[in-house]
């Protein structure tokens, strides 16, 4: 922050030749103000991308903007006195100033203040654009507004004088402000061998710092990545964009099977941000919209060509979408010309090297001969390669590591003698006699057929081949580590993250031209993987370790299988299911195989089988709270299963789909689902289990929405023990919600508690627990429901992880509510630590956390705090459809504005709350009825007097 107020400038003038006094301590001092200014305005910079809110940002900006002014005024000071007035003194500017840098000093000192407070906040708001309180940025803008007005041309000048004390006194608390923890994956450095470009590079870097979106095409290995790192490091791009450089490579992904999710999750990765959610490109346009950003998208052949006709529909756009936000800079490498339409892209067709610099990069390789000894033959060699970058990379490294001198090294190229960049069929035709003449050398040679078939495998493998699993993966090549070693040294591979890879060039040209991966290598590969998904479970296990390490190589192995799957071969389906499940449990992402999957040929023998992949990917979309994707999937498996005759999958599918929408709060339709199965033919073919599991469904939608008598709701008998128990529990608690006798309540719920630890089924004591828990918390017995809850929590703890979280927030509110708000939010805290994975990648999980955030700030009198919280929830909401937790934040929203006196305001939130109720199928009198732990303490009456139709809110029914 900045130091106290400045005293104004005195009236005393300079004394003529006072300009000799201690020169050297003026510069000096002048020196550190400017440095000093400089971490501030980074500071403030800094400061300004963590505020999500387009108008506070704009006067944080405005800061910034006088410091630079007042840091260009001390390094000219002197010109500019002399432009300003031919005999002013120092003096002459102070007397005006002094209140205008003491009022600026007072404005940033409050708004630091206030952003600080805003800290804690931050990792909800780089998901979920927080929206601080726009009262408070109204007043941001209304103080600046004001302090600006203070300043003059003339003024302008003087800063220098006075900001120089003002500065000094502030280094001391320069510290305390601080950029965001959180950092996005750092962009790459600028290449080693990087020549000839220069022009180039100057000519696109103005480009982008104009704002110019930017298409560099040319074939594999013209250089077009190496170029955009080249401009990603230029000193006027990283001055402009600071830490807002972001490299997006898609190198890896099949064009064949990549999927618009597939897309975000590799770009969202690249900007730091967890993908998930059924809206992530709100996530990353969000993120992008704080700042201005330069964005590379390598590779992006990958889905400009993708043949998934969901990513040729929905990622065009989405760049689009992104190319439009104010400040963003693209640039894009491709191979292909189809980059994204309605982006007003200046494409620029990559050139070859020139002749000097195609010599400078060889020679920097190849050391066995100088650029001084090399003859018009060389450079005849390095024409004929048309100075194409990577081939001549290749070709050096093959002739330095052979030791060719440079008369074999034009043998050998004469004996193929064949022009590189002929145009050819294929993407990289051009690299094939550079290629071949590095695969003809001895050392290669030398390795036999095994060479190639080991190149091959490599290229076939998307993120390469695990240098820890290569000799159990290809048993059929014992020396396939050496292999490796070599096939490193003439630079065909290369070493990354533990796995050996190849350049996307080289491996397009594999792919293309040599033989296809060999049969038996390619079955000890999918033997290898199958039986790795095979033996997976939900334990962390070596299975689970190679899962979570090949997982892309695993899919496109699976991918593969389920394109050439022969008729009536079952493995390919059942191994499609299992890695599914494995990505559940281990590694929840978006995936490439569901075009694969829906594109299964349905006949009599696949329905089932492709039924069973439709249910695991449905389960996968639904962990990442993709609900739209999810109830598709398992909407279209429960169709195939109806037709195949499993009716007990069909129901299960279908009973799934019912309780997601319930748990979104679109009661009505999760009762007609339910409703129309009992009333199906399939219904008395279902086994007593499934028709129990059914029915406890159905009662639990029509508890929370009151249309049947607790009396009738689970009270069926299915002949199962373990559901005649969960039934019984369930009842009970249904009778307390709807205003039954507490004392029954408890008294039956202990005595079942006792029955459901004799059978140790973990989910009976859980929920006998949390209806004990509900009873105390109503009751206000709050130590008591804090003790359920913590049992709860040590009960699962090791087993069941969300339950823990789950249960530990409702702690934490409880805790609250007793008073003890540093502890509640401390349990908060503790738990964002520990399990943001889990509110990463399941949004339903944030939103519990959230809405538990904002009920203990309400309580605890932060109504700022609370109004953020509630904000944040309910545009989490929006994302995913989610009515009960929007209707819940909604009328929080609608006690923060009667708590701040504003009347009217309260009454649109309250009366927006009603018609939420309303779309979810449940009585607005009953919000709360099943969910009495989600319940704002008593002393928030808006609701209830607006829902009584009183004061202030007689006449707004």
């Amino acid at each position: 922050m900045l130091s106290e107020k400045p005293k104004a400038g005195g009236s005393n003038k300079l004394k003529k030749g006072s300009k000799q006094h201690a020169p050297e301590t003026e510069e000096s001092q002048d020196d550190t103000v400017s440095q000093l200014l400089d971490d501030t305005i980074t500071a403030i910079n800094f400061t300004r991308d963590i505020v999500p809110n387009d108008l506070a940002r704009g006067v944080l900006g405005t800061v910034a903007n006088i410091l630079m002014i007042v840091q260009s005024v001390i390094k000219n000071k002197s010109d500019f006195l002399a432009i300003v007035k031919n005999d002013a003194t120092e003096d002459d500017l102070k007397g005006s100033l002094g209140d205008a840098l003491s009022e600026l000093n007072i404005s940033v000192n409050r708004m630091n203040s206030e952003a600080a407070s805003k800290k804690e906040q931050r990792f909800w708001q780089r998901i979920f654009s927080v929206r601080i309180d726009r009262d408070q940025i109204a007043g941001w803008e209304k103080d600046f507004d004001r302090v600006i007005a203070l300043f003059n041309f003339e003024a302008i000048a003087g800063i220098a004088v006075g900001v120089k004390k003002l500065v000094l006194e502030s280094k001391g608390n320069a510290a305390s402000i601080h950029a965001p923890k959180y950092r996005p994956t750092e962009p790459p450095s600028r290449p080693a061998m990087f020549y000839g470009r220069d022009d180039l590079v100057a000519e696109l870097t103005n480009l982008v710092v104009n704002g110019e979106h930017i298409a560099l095409i040319g074939p594999g290995g013209m250089g077009k990545s190496s170029l955009a790192k080249a401009i990603l490091n230029d000193p006027l791009v990283t001055e402009k964009f600071a830490d807002r450089r972001f490299f997006i490579t898609y190198d890896g992904l099949d064009p064949s099977t990549i999927t618009f999710e597939a897309f975000v999750t590799r770009f969202a990765g690249a900007l730091g941000i967890e993908s998930a959610g059924a809206d992530p490109m709100r996530q990353i346009s969000t993120l992008l919209r704080s700042a201005s950003a330069l964005v590379v998208l390598d590779n992006a052949e990958t889905f400009e060509e993708a043949s998934a006709s969901s990513a040729l529909r929905e990622i065009p756009p989405a760049i689009a979408d992104i190319a439009n936000i104010a400040g963003v800079v693209l640039i894009l490498t491709s191979r292909s010309r189809r980059n994204a339409p309605n982006v007003q892209w200046i494409t620029k067709d990559i050139p070859p090297l020139d002749l000097s610099s195609a010599q400078t990069v060889f020679f920097q390789i190849y050391r066995r001969a100088s650029r001084s000894d090399d003859g018009e033959e060389m450079k005849v060699l390095l024409k004929e390669l048309d100075f194409h970058p990577l081939s001549i990379n290749i070709l050096a490294n093959a002739a330095q590591q052979n030791a060719w001198s440079p008369a074999m090294l034009l043998k050998r190229w004469n004996d193929r003698h064949s022009k590189v960049l002929n145009a050819g069929k294929g993407k990289l035709q051009s690299l094939s006699d550079t290629m071949q003449l590095s695969l003809s050398s001895p050392s290669i040679q030398d390795l036999g057929e095994d060479g190639r078939r080991a190149l091959a495998i490599i290229a076939f493998l998307p993120q390469g081949l695990n240098e820890d699993l290569t000799s159990d993966m290809l048993p059929s090549l014992p020396q396939v580590d050496a292999i490796c070693d070599v096939l490193c040294m003439q630079s065909l591979v290369y070493r990354q993250d533990n796995f050996i890879k190849v350049l996307a060039p080289i491996r397009h040209y594999v792919r293309d031209s040599l033989q296809a991966p060999d049969s038996a290598c390619l079955q000890e590969i999918h033997t290898f993987y199958y039986h790795t998904v095979q033996q997976c479970s939900s334990q962390h296990d070596n299975y689970a370790n190679i899962v979570i390490l090949d997982h892309l190589n695993i899919e496109h192995a699976v991918a593969i299988n389920l394109a050439h799957v022969p008729d009536g071969t079952e493995e390919a389906y059942d191994i499609c299911s299992r890695f599914l499940q494995c990505l559940q449990w281990h590694l929840p992402r978006p995936t490439t195989l569901t075009p694969a999957i829906f594109n299964i040929v349905e006949n009599s023998s696949t329905r089932t089988l492709k039924a069973n992949c439709l249910r695991s990917l449905a389960l996968l979309y639904f962990i990442l709270s993709q609900h739209t994707e999810a109830a598709q999937a398992f909407q279209v498996a429960e169709a195939l299963y109806l037709t195949a005759g499993d009716l007990e999958n069909m129901a299960l599918c279908l009973t799934i789909r019912a309780e997601l929408l319930r748990c979104q709060g679109r009661l009505i339709q999760s009762q007609n689902l339910l409703e129309d199965l009992q009333h199906s033919d399939s219904w008395e073919s279902l086994s007593g289990t499934m028709k129990a599991r059914a029915c406890m469904f159905l009662d639990t939608v029509r508890m929370h929405t009151f249309t049947v008598s607790a009396n009738e709701l689970f009270v069926r008998s299915s002949g199962d023990p373990v559901w005649d128990l969960q039934f019984k529990i369930w009842h009970c608690r249904a009778k307390h919600y709807h205003g039954g006798d507490a004392a029954q309540a408890q008294i039956h719920l202990e005595d079942l508690f006792l029955q459901c630890t004799s059978t140790g089924d973990v989910f009976d004591r859980t929920d006998a627990l949390e209806g004990l828990t509900n009873v105390a918390f109503c009751e206000g017995r709050l130590s008591d429901a804090i003790d359920y809850l913590q049992t709860i929590v040590e009960m699962s703890e090791g087993q069941d992880l969300e339950r823990v979280f789950w249960h530990t927030v409702w702690k934490a509110v409880v805790v609250s509510n007793q008073g003890d708000h540093d502890l509640a939010r401390g349990l908060i805290h503790k738990l964002s630590e520990q399990f943001q994975f889990l509110t990463l990648r399941n949004a339903r999980a944030f939103l519990h956390q959230s809405y538990g955030s904002a009920c203990i700030e309400l309580t605890a009198g932060d109504y700022d705090r609370a109004g953020s919280y509630f904000t944040a929830t309910i545009e989490n909401c929006d994302m995913q459809g989610n009515l009960i937790f929007k209707a819940l934040s909604t009328r929080g929203l609608g006690e923060v504005a009667f708590a701040h006196g504003d009347f009217a305001l309260a009454a649109q939130h309250f009366t927006e709350t009603r018609s939420l109720c309303a779309e979810m199928g449940a009585s607005h009198h009953h919000l709360y009825s099943c969910l009495p732990l989600y319940t704002l303490p008593d002393n928030f009456k808006g609701w209830s007097l607006f829902l009584g139709g009183q004061s202030p809110f007689a006449n707004t029914m």
